[in-house]
């Protein structure tokens, strides 16, 4: 049997990982945002078309995990790369020639990078390119 307050704090800490909000994170399972309002108070249990869509939309949630507690969340290797992304993200400057070289280091030789791009959530973006 399924530990309702349990399973409320696994999908929540879902929600948090991933920086969504509860109506987001609705969306992006593809079910009304009452079914995950319900559910985080308490108020309604998942149903398993529930929890199928949440694996389904975020394959890093492990089924045992976000049912029973038991593995891990997320799978390493998800968590390593997130890792790697934020203290990269951390290191790039405004310099294109300081960007280029973070990066490269971490390309195999054989590769230069022409142009960086990074897209944020709110619609905006910064370009670096390399400069002849």
């Amino acid at each position: 049997m399924i530990n309702n307050e349990e399973f409320t704090k696994r999908l929540q800490n879902v929600i948090d990982f991933y920086g969504e909000s509860a109506s987001s994170f609705a969306e992006k399972i593809g079910v009304q945002r009452s079914s995950i309002s319900h559910i985080l108070s308490g108020r309604n249990k998942p149903s398993l078309d529930f929890v199928l869509k949440v694996l389904s939309s975020f394959p890093e949630v492990e089924l045992y995990w976000l049912m029973n507690g038991k593995g891990s969340f997320p799978a390493q290797q998800i968590q390593n790369e997130k890792t790697q992304f934020s203290e990269t993200k951390e290191n790039l400057s405004s310099n294109p020639e300081s960007n280029t070289q973070i990066l490269s280091s971490s390309i195999s030789e054989d590769k230069s990078i022409e142009r960086i791009v990074i897209f944020y959530k709110d619609g905006t973006f910064e370009n670096f390119e390399q400069s002849s």
